[in-house]
């Protein structure tokens, strides 16, 4: 025979319960406020949406602003506001100050999902490859024909293949939903392919999505 002892119930107060609301509503009215004033200037936008891209790389100021075009002193302003935000933490190495994304931030996943979707797949590629020294690069095949359903996205890259930009690239595979078919050429061999490979030639004057430099 099995004897089982009934719990006594226990009823929570009305008043446990307001206040964990409150609590949780407030939470996410300062998460929301938080997100709506990062991306209340151009130039803290670049900014998250390079240091967020990547996320294990660091950077020093004048870096930074040469990679998203904006003036030093604004770039500067920007990063102190999101290191005061806990967004990003800095790290002084010799005589530069170097930024980055704060991944135990309760912000992170949230504003980089933001981005990825704010971006859309080419801008959040354009963001990752600016902040790995690329060259050129372009989308090309059905997804540059406007086929945005196609799993598979065809790329040309011109310029290092780094860890960094190999785990980057994993990163937005898995944001989309999408195979990057991602082929690196040095510029040497770039430039020798324009000239003499006939299948090169004729795949450069279908359409492409310019990402960086000229084709």
């Amino acid at each position: 025979m099995n004897v089982h002892k009934k719990e006594p119930i226990v009823r929570k107060s009305n008043f446990i319960v307001d206040i964990s609301y409150s609590i949780v509503y407030s939470i996410f009215r300062l998460k929301a406020t938080m997100l709506r004033s990062l991306f209340s200037s151009s130039i803290r936008a670049d900014v998250l949406s390079l240091l967020l891209n990547s996320p294990d790389e660091k950077f020093y100021v004048r870096e930074i602003a040469r990679i998203v075009r904006k003036n030093p002193s604004g770039v500067k302003r920007e990063l102190d506001k999101l290191e005061e935000m806990g967004i990003v933490f800095s790290e002084r190495v010799a005589n530069l100050k170097y930024f980055q994304a704060d991944k135990t931030s309760s912000l992170y996943s949230e504003l980089k999902e933001l981005i990825a979707k704010s971006l859309g797949l080419p801008g959040a590629l354009k963001s990752l490859l600016r902040a790995n020294d690329i060259r050129i690069a372009f989308i090309y095949g059905p997804y540059a024909d406007g086929e945005e359903e196609v799993t598979m996205v065809d790329m040309v890259v011109v310029g290092p293949s780094t860890p960094a930009l190999l785990m980057g690239l994993k990163d937005i595979e898995r944001k989309f939903q999408k195979t990057i078919n991602c082929t690196v050429f040095d510029e040497a061999d770039y430039r020798a392919r324009k000239r003499e490979d006939a299948t090169f030639k004729r795949m450069l004057a279908n359409k492409r999505i310019p990402l960086l430099g000229r084709a």
